[in-house]
């Protein structure tokens, strides 16, 4: 009961946050996606970048327990749908934990976008036996790999660089793009005034 209680109060303040943000409005999305409003995607690197400096340094220091690190196998079927997901993020202004916190904060069209991300996925379980027979399902890459190899992990990593050490760097780096990333990389239209004759 503590847990759910505990992931409760986590998620209401995560959804707090990123309605503070800006991450509920899809204008704010559409203009970050379009390079015109880059607010929210340097608090997006930021994040990630905090994150992971935390964890893996935290993996380093023996304070997290690698096998709470949870590595998905890379296949086909992973990439078609990360693309599906970045065109519906594009078209609606919303992916599913924005969508979810933009529907608690009034938005009536994150409805909309709910109800179609739960279609898509009753439509993907009806027809699951058809993509696992198709073969975009099956493993590539060794399945479940790293970047990075990280001690006590029962998955191999690509390179032989310490993977604790790479997420740190690689975190680094989110952090000082999020920094030097200035608010805006497409300037505004600029009407052009035609002299009379």
């Amino acid at each position: 009961m503590t847990s759910i209680l505990l992931a409760i109060v986590i998620g209401a303040a995560f959804g707090a946050v990123l309605d503070r943000i800006g991450a509920t409005n899809p204008n704010w999305i559409g203009g970050m996606l379009t390079l015109r409003r880059l607010h929210l995607m340097k608090t997006i690197l930021l994040a990630i970048g905090t994150g992971s400096i935390m964890m893996f340094g935290g993996q380093m220091l023996g304070l997290v327990d690698v096998g709470h690190m949870s590595v998905k196998a890379a296949y086909v079927g992973v990439f078609i749908g990360g693309l599906m997901l970045g065109a519906g993020w594009a078209a609606s202004g919303y992916c599913p934990g924005t969508g979810v916190c933009a529907a608690a904060s009034g938005r009536k069209d994150a409805l909309f976008f709910i109800a179609g991300g739960l279609l898509g996925a009753a439509a993907y379980m009806a027809t699951y036996p058809a993509w696992k027979a198709s073969g975009l399902l099956d493993d590539f890459a060794g399945g479940k790999v790293t970047l990075g190899s990280v001690p006590g992990a029962s998955y191999d990593g690509l390179m032989a660089m310490s993977g604790d050490l790479l997420g740190i760097v690689l975190g680094a780096v989110f952090v000082l793009v999020a920094f030097v990333l200035p608010d805006s990389l497409v300037g505004e239209r600029q009407s052009v005034e035609v002299p009379a004759e």
